[in-house]
């Protein structure tokens, strides 16, 4: 059995793949294995892949399938991952040579199930735009029972963690969706008892010019139908009688995600629509303004900590005024 397996979803990357891959070939951690799921592909991302695994073939196995979406290609990594634990890079990202030996090697020295790494947006040229740090003023070794506020204050990328691979026992990823780790990643902490984190940025993110673009359209609307799906699976935890914290992923999540999403979405109409829907989500939790004024993430009010761009749309709509946010944006 390997160490570690680290599945990488590719779907039309030739321009970075190379660089994904050496960086994760190169790792300090000699006991690994990539599992690169080429999604149906229509550029060179196939050769580039089968390029690289003919230099290193005793570290990585190539797959190619039909185009399933990420959760899909994630999923085949996963039936097939033979490693003790499991990690996830996407392939137009990197990640720092030692990765891997450090997050495996604090999730066997606290016997942790999950293992967290801060990360780092970089552009194309791997200057550092942002740097995410995820659990500031916490221990190396997390007991989540007396640390559980970590359940609503983390954000749930699947790429910046290590996962021991039982977790992953009847449970994948939800396929053709939208914002599928914020439906799977709090499920899996829920199973966790114990959780290792460090401050090193060992991810990079990079921010693609060609993806500042995306569309913004219903498909936000997968965020509270993966909130409902946390709900679910908090409600038959261990954690299930701590209800501030689910209130506050409701909070962090349900809304200020979501209406972080909702302030690219174009089109006037889906915008009322989906604003009608989140006041529904908000009215069916008891969600009041005021809840979402005084909410804290780690330690700090939430809403004071943010740029002033940001606290200005957030108030705004608070206040109802819809109207002129759709004039300002």
């Amino acid at each position: 059995m390997k160490k570690v397996s680290v599945i990488v979803p590719v779907f039309n990357v030739e321009h970075y793949l190379e660089k994904c891959l050496l960086s994760l070939v190169n790792q300090t951690l000699q006991d690994i294995e990539i599992l690169v799921v080429n999604d149906g592909s229509t550029d060179g991302s196939q050769s580039v892949a089968e390029s690289v695994a003919e230099k290193y073939p005793q570290k990585i196995r190539c797959f190619m399938k039909e185009n399933g979406g990420l959760s899909d290609a994630r999923n085949f990594g996963l039936d097939h991952a033979e490693g003790e634990f499991v990690g996830f890079v996407d392939s137009d990202d990197y990640v720092s040579e030692k990765m891997f030996e450090e997050m495996y090697f604090l999730a066997k020295k606290h016997q942790a199930d999950m293992v967290i790494c801060n990360l780092q947006k970089v552009d194309e040229h791997g200057n550092i735009t942002q740097k995410l740090v995820q659990i500031p003023q916490m221990p190396e070794k997390i007991d989540l029972a007396k640390h559980f506020s970590v359940f609503s204050d983390l954000s749930y990328f699947a790429c910046n963690k290590l996962f021991h691979r039982s977790l992953f026992h009847n449970r994948r990823f939800k396929k053709g969706v939208h914002f599928e780790d914020i439906q799977l990643i709090p499920q899996l902490l829920l199973q966790c008892r114990t959780v290792a984190q460090t401050q090193q940025f060992h991810y990079q993110y990079l921010e693609r010019a060609d993806s500042i673009t995306k569309t913004h359209t219903e498909k936000g609307l997968d965020i509270l139908k993966a909130v409902e799906d946390v709900e679910e699976a908090f409600s038959q935890s261990a954690y299930s009688d701590r209800k501030a914290e689910l209130k506050n992923f409701q909070i962090l999540e349900g809304v200020y995600t979501f209406l972080a999403y909702l302030a690219f979405v174009k089109e006037d109409e889906v915008f009322c629509k989906m604003s009608d829907q989140l006041s529904t989500f908000m009215s069916c939790r008891a969600i009041s303004v005021s809840d979402l004024l005084i909410y804290r993430r780690f330690g700090k009010n939430y809403l004071l900590s943010l740029p002033l761009r940001k606290k200005i749309y957030y108030i705004l709509y608070f206040s109802g005024q819809q109207r002129l946010i759709r004039k300002l944006i």
